[in-house]
Order: C-alpha cells, then sequence, then structure tokens
C-alpha cells in the first residue's frame, strides 16, 4: 500500500531510508509534487542521481516503479500500448464455430451486422491489449510512480504526444476508446539538459535542476552506499573526483562512478590513494584517454614511490 509523505521533514528522513540523501530543496519538491498531484521535471547533467530519486521515491512511499527508458524514435505504440493482432486473429480461427451459430437464421445483412456488433467486446477487449509503461502506469491495481527517463532523448512530437496525459492523464485508445487513469500516478520525468524542452511539458511540470553535490553531501552518499569505507578515504576520494570534475573532460566521473571508484579502493584494500593505485584505477573514473592525460597534467605529476596523493590536492611525502 502506498504510504504519501507526510511532510518535508518525512520526505527527506524516508529517502534517507532509502538511500538517497535529499537536500532541503529537492525534499520540499518532492512533497510538493505529492500534494499538488504535478508531474516533476529533474533536469541536470548526467549521472548526479536523477534516476536514483524515482527508485529512492517508489521504495519509500510503496509504490511500484514503472520506467519509461526514452529515445530517439520512441512513437506512442512503443510508449503506450500494442495491439496484438496475431491474437485477435487466433481468436476469431478458434471462435469460428460459434461465430456461424450467432448468425444462423438472420435474415438480413444488417441483423447478422448487429448480431456480431453485439459481440464486440469479445474481439475488441483488453485481452488483447499489451500496455507499454504509460499505459501501465494509467491502468495500475495500486498507485504507481511512472519515471519517464531522459525525456530529452525523445523526438519532439513524442514531447507532445505526453501532454495529454501530463494534463488530464487519461489517454484514447482507437480501439477501446478513453481511458483514465485508475490511480493518478506520481511522475517523475528526467532530462540531462541535452536539448530545450517545450514550454508547454514544462508548464504542466514542478521544477528542479539536479547538480552534483557538495563535498559534505557527496562524502555523506559514499559512506551510505559503499559501507565499511573509512571516513578518511572517502573524503579523499571524493574530494580528488570533485577536482576532476573541474577539467574539461569528455565525460565528467558521474556520482556511481564515483561509488565504483570507492568500491575498486576498498577491494584493494587502499588505506589512502597512493600513486600506484591511482595511477591503476583512475580508468574506474575516466572512460577516455584524453581525459587520462588531462587528469595527469592536474596532477602535475605522478607521484613517486613513498608519496600520496593527498585527496586531490597533490602529491605529499609520508
Amino acid at each position: 500500500m502506498s504510504q504519501p509523505f507526510a511532510s518535508i521533514p518525512d520526505t527527506r528522513q524516508r529517502l534517507s531510508a532509502s538511500a538517497y540523501i535529499a537536500s532541503e530543496e529537492i525534499g520540499t519538491i518532492v512533497f510538493l509534487a505529492e500534494q499538488l498531484g504535478k508531474p516533476l521535471l529533474a533536469e541536470g547533467p548526467a549521472g548526479v542521481g536523477k534516476t536514483e530519486l524515482a527508485k529512492a521515491w517508489a521504495a519509500a512511499t510503496g509504490r511500484p516503479l514503472i520506467r519509461l527508458q526514452c529515445y530517439e524514435g520512441l512513437d506512442e505504440s512503443k510508449a503506450l500500448y500494442e495491439w496484438e493482432y496475431a491474437k485477435q486473429m487466433l481468436y476469431t480461427q478458434l471462435l469460428r464455430d460459434s461465430l456461424r451459430t450467432t448468425l444462423d437464421g438472420a435474415a438480413s445483412l444488417a441483423e447478422a451486422a448487429a448480431r456480431l456488433a453485439a459481440e464486440d467486446e469479445v474481439f475488441f477487449s483488453e485481452s488483447f491489449l499489451l500496455p507499454r509503461p504509460l499505459l501501465a502506469a494509467l491502468t495500475s491495481e495500486e498507485p504507481a510512480l511512472l519515471l519517464i527517463d531522459e525525456i530529452d532523448r525523445a523526438d519532439v512530437e513524442f514531447e507532445a504526444f505526453l501532454l495529454e496525459i501530463l494534463s488530464d492523464f487519461q489517454v484514447s485508445i482507437p480501439e477501446l476508446g478513453t481511458v483514465a487513469a485508475r490511480h493518478r500516478p506520481v511522475v517523475l520525468l528526467t532530462s540531462n539538459d541535452t536539448r530545450e524542452l517545450s514550454e508547454a511539458l514544462k508548464r504542466r511540470c514542478l521544477y528542479l535542476y539536479v547538480d552534483y553535490p557538495d563535498l559534505e553531501a557527496e562524502v555523506e552518499i559514499l559512506r551510505l552506499r559503499v559501507p565499511g569505507i573509512r571516513p578518511a578515504l572517502a573524503e579523499e576520494a571524493v574530494i580528488f573526483v570533485q577536482q576532476l570534475r573541474e577539467l574539461d573532460l569528455r565525460k565528467v566521473p558521474s556520482i556511481s562512478e564515483t561509488l565504483d571508484w570507492a568500491r575498486a579502493l576498498m577491494a584493494l584494500n587502499a588505506e589512502s590513494i597512493d600513486p600506484d593505485t591511482l595511477q591503476r584505477t583512475l580508468g574506474v573514473l575516466l572512460k577516455y584517454e584524453s581525459d587520462l592525460a588531462r587528469a595527469y597534467r592536474m596532477m602535475g605529476r605522478l607521484p613517486g614511490r613513498g608519496e600520496r596523493w593527498e585527496g586531490g590536492r597533490g602529491p605529499a611525502n609520508n
């Protein structure tokens, strides 16, 4: 059973219990999205935890999470529903004898058509409807959380198609008519800001810009998601990653890559980020040779043996 948030402190506490560190701003806008029944558009760089917010939100409130991953070329047939014509034809073949019985004795074509029309619900029913994420969220037996992930990857035409759903929480299906939501879903849209979204879409949503967390928050995330990491090592790792993010990189390390790096350091039983460990594990954070070269230039040089990297501040003698 879903349990909506009762207050802003309750929102932040329950998101934290679901392994998501929510700032005051995030806690407030999530709480208001539920209270006002409005979709929430979370925009920001890739890898800052927008999708994780949806997962934590669903877990914290007990809602099933239904995810629509957007991509170029996505259309309503892939996002809304698919009509199973092959199954419908099979039913028609199997019920052929029953149809003959139904139509037997009809005095005219009009009467036969009327008898056949009376059986429409057998051949045009939800039995032949294969719900995709949007329809699944509208017809869910319990209130759901609908995640429309990376909406900026979808075409403008698909964005326009969403407007009816986000406004009225209903959709028109030619074979069945208008289908309204059984329970109004909570909706979170995410965008990596690769293109400008329409004003019409933004007007229907509350807005949240999610940036990389500050040092204190990212250290807290690290300690929450990587249990057992030493506080000093967690801080040292985050300082280094945040310095990398200031560089002109092709791919900036995301929070998930920070977590992966922390797990790698623990797997290597690293006490600190010494030069050998740094050189061997930098590929966990950076995925392009040019980015690795920039990182080495940032460091000035790779510290020699007997030195360690002081949390991204540079080499220091032990």
